[in-house]
C-alpha cells in the first residue's frame, strides 16, 4: 500500500480521466485505457516504494527474492532454525521473504503482539479452521477474537482453574497416569504416547465433560488411545507444508476420489494418505457436540460452569452462535490442548532424566517431598505447587528451551509501521518465533543448556521477579490479546504431573544420545545437544521410590 501522499497523487490521476462522459477520448486514447494506465501507475508506484523500504532491511538476496527459499527450509523441517541462523548473522531484524520480515527483540515483541497492537493474524491461520468455521485461534480480526474470547475467558481464568472443580480433575488425571505406570509400565515408558493420553483425557473432559466427549485413554480405552494415532503420524508435516505453500493445489489434490486418488497416492503426489490430519479427533469432537446438544436442558445448564461447551451453549443466542460455530470452537480447544501440554511434559521429563541433569532431578524431588499432601492418592493440589520455586523454575526453563509452539507467528498491519527503526509497509508480513527469542545469548547465556537455576535469585531461594528481563523474553504462551487462553490449565497440569511423578519415581533416559522430536506445523523440534533424534518417540525408565530412594 502507498503512503497518503502517493495514494492522493495516483487517485488524482485516475479521477481526472474518469470524470468525462462515457465514450470521450483524451489525447486520442479511449477513457478506459487511461483508467487502466493510471491504475497500473498506482500499483507500480506502490510496489516501488515498498520495495525501496524493504530493501533497507538486512538479509540474503535469495530470501528477499522469492518465498520459495524459506519454503525449501520448511520442506527440510528447519525453517525456524534457518531464521535463527539469519538472526545470528544479520541481527534482530532480517528479511526472510519478498514481503516478510522476522524480528527478534523485546521492542518488536511489544509493537507487533502487545496490547493495543494494530497487527492482525494473516490468512495462514485459516488452515486451522474446523468444520469450515473460524474460531478463537483462526480469527484474523482482533474485534472478532475479543468478542469470542469474552465468552469463555472466565472458565480459563487462573482462579477458576485452581478452584476445587478443575484442580480435582487435574489431580484425578495425574493419578490415572501414575496408575498406568503401575499397571502397564512397558506401555507408559514410551512417554510421547502415554503423555498424549494424559493431555487428551484432561482437555477433552475440560471442554466437553466426562459424559459427552471426555476420553479415557489412561484407563485403557482402546478407542480413545487409537485417536492419538492422528497425532503420531509424521506425514501431517508434509500436508501442512503443501497447505501453506501450494493451497490451491492442496485443495484440488486432497479432494480427488476413486481411481484418480489411488493413482496420485501410488506415485507419491498425495501429501498425506487419507484420512487426513486430526480427522479422527475432529470426528470425535463433532460427535461430542451432537451428544451435548441432545442432552437434557438441565444437564446443559449445569455444564455451563464446568465445561467450555456448556458455557458456549449458555450464551449461544445472545452471541449469535451457530451449531458449527460452537462445534468449531470446542474442537479447536480440544486440539490445542493435546500436543502442547504433552510435548512440554515430555521434554521436561526427558531433560530431568539425562545423566548430566541428575542433580536437577534430585533438587526437584527434595522440594516436592517437603510439601504436605492431603489427597489420598498422594497427588498435590495445583494451587500449592504454584509457590514452589524450583518446580516452577524447571517448568519455565523447559518452556524456554523446548517451547510447545516454537514456530514463526505471522502478523500483518493495514497501515505503514515503524518497528525497530525500520519502515514496514502496510501489508508486509512480520513476526517472531519463541524458538529464536528464547535463544538470545544476551538474555540467556549458554542458551542450549537446561539450567533451571537461571530463573532463581542468587542463592536459589525464590523465583526471579516478573520484572526480570528473562520473564519479558519468555514467550511460550504468546502475549497481548492473543496470549494462549489455556495457559493456566496447562500450567496446572504440568506442575501437578511433575510434582506427583517425582514424589514417587526417579527417571532415567533409556537412550540419552537420542532426543525425542516433536512436530509443530511443518517443523521438527528436538534437543539440539543430542547427536541423534527420533521423531515422536521417547523412552524413559521409571524406578519407584521407597523412603525417597529408588528401588532396584
Amino acid at each position: 500500500m502507498l503512503d497518503p501522499s502517493a495514494r492522493e497523487r495516483a487517485l488524482t490521476i485516475i479521477f481526472t480521466f474518469i470524470m468525462p462522459s462515457e465514450g470521450m477520448t483524451i489525447l486520442g486514447l479511449p477513457i478506459a485505457l487511461w483508467v487502466v494506465l493510471a491504475t497500473a501507475l498506482y500499483a507500480a508506484t506502490a510496489f516501488t516504494q515498498n520495495a525501496v523500504k524493504l530493501r533497507k532491511i538486512p538479509g540474503p538476496w535469495s530470501y528477499a527474492a522469492t518465498t520459495y527459499r524459506l519454503a525449501l527450509d520448511a520442506w527440510q523441517a528447519r525453517s525456524v532454525h534457518a531464521i535463527l541462523d539469519l538472526h545470528q548473522r544479520y541481527g534482530h531484524v532480517v528479511r526472510i521473504g519478498p514481503k516478510e520480515v522476522s524480528f527478534n527483540s523485546l521492542s518488536a515483541l511489544r509493537t507487533i503482539y502487545g496490547a493495543g497492537s494494530g497487527f492482525e493474524r494473516t490468512d495462514f491461520y485459516r488452515m486451522f479452521d474446523v468444520y469450515g468455521r473460524p474460531n478463537l485461534f483462526t480469527f484474523g480480526s482482533g474485534k472478532l477474537h475479543r468478542e469470542r474470547k469474552k465468552l469463555v475467558s472466565h472458565i480459563y481464568a487462573n482462579q477458576t482453574v485452581l478452584g476445587s472443580e478443575f484442580s480435582g480433575m487435574v489431580q484425578r488425571k495425574v493419578g490415572e497416569y501414575l496408575g498406568l505406570l503401575e499397571k502397564e509400565p512397558g506401555h507408559a515408558s514410551e512417554i510421547f504416547r502415554s503423555l498424549h493420553y494424559f493431555s487428551f483425557d484432561a482437555i477433552s473432559e475440560f471442554v466437553y465433560g466426562p459424559d459427552h466427549g471426555g476420553t479415557t485413554a489412561l484407563t485403557g480405552c482402546r478407542q480413545s488411545q487409537g485417536l492419538i494415532q492422528d497425532i503420531l503420524n509424521p506425514a501431517r508435516r508434509r500436508l501442512a507444508w503443501f497447505a501453506v505453500h501450494f493451497p490451491a493445489y492442496t485443495k484440488w489434490i486432497t479432494t480427488r476420489t476413486g481411481v484418480l486418488e489411488r493413482l496420485l497416492t501410488s506415485v507419491g503426489l498425495m501429501p498425506m494418505k487419507k484420512p487426513f490430519t486430526y480427522s479422527g479427533i475432529r470426528q470425535h469432537a463433532l460427535q461430542a457436540f451432537h451428544r451435548f446438544k441432545q442432552a437434557p436442558k438441565e444437564v446443559q445448564a449445569k455444564a455451563a460452569e464446568t465445561t467450555v461447551i456448556g458455557r458456549l451453549f449458555k450464551v449461544r443466542e445472545e452471541a449469535n452462535l451457530s451449531d458449527m460455530d460452537i462445534a468449531s470452537e470446542c474442537a479447536d480447544h480440544l486440539l490445542a490442548g493435546i500436543d502442547t501440554t504433552a510435548d512440554s511434559l515430555m521434554f521436561m521429563i526427558w531433560a530431568l532424566s539425562l545423566p548430566q541433569n541428575k542433580q536437577c532431578q534430585e533438587k526437584l524431588r527434595e522440594e516436592v517431598l517437603q510439601i504436605s499432601v492431603a489427597d489420598q492418592n498422594g497427588i498435590p493440589t495445583p494451587k500449592d505447587l504454584t509457590h514452589l520455586p524450583y518446580l516452577n523454575a524447571v517448568v519455565k526453563e523447559a518452556l524456554r528451551l523446548y517451547s510447545p509452539l516454537p514456530a514463526f507467528e505471522p502478523r500483518v498491519s493495514p497501515t505503514d509501521t515503524l518497528i525497530d527503526g525500520f519502515e514496514i509497509p502496510a501489508g508486509t508480513i512480520v513476526g517472531m518465533s519463541p524458538f529464536c527469542l528464547h535463544r538470545d545469548e544476551a538474555v540467556f547465556p549458554d542458551p542450549l543448556s537446561f539450567r533451571p537455576e537461571r530463573w532463581l535469585t542468587p542463592g536459589g531461594g525464590t523465583l526471579v521477579p516478573e520484572s526480570d528481563l528473562k520473564n519479558k523474553y519468555l514467550w511460550a504462551f504468546s502475549s497481548g490479546a492473543r496470549m494462549c487462553i489455556g495457559m493456566h490449565l496447562a500450567n496446572a497440569e504440568m506442575l501437578t504431573m511433575l510434582a506427583a511423578l517425582y514424589r514417587k519415581y526417579s527417571t532415567t533416559a533409556k537412550h540419552p544420545d537420542t532426543s525425542p522430536g516433536i512436530t509443530s506445523r511443518f517443523e521438527v523440534f528436538y534437543d539440539e545437544n543430542a547427536p541423534k533424534m527420533e521423531e515422536h518417540e521417547c523412552w524413559i525408565d521409571f524406578k519407584k521410590l521407597v523412603d525417597g530412594a529408588a528401588t532396584e
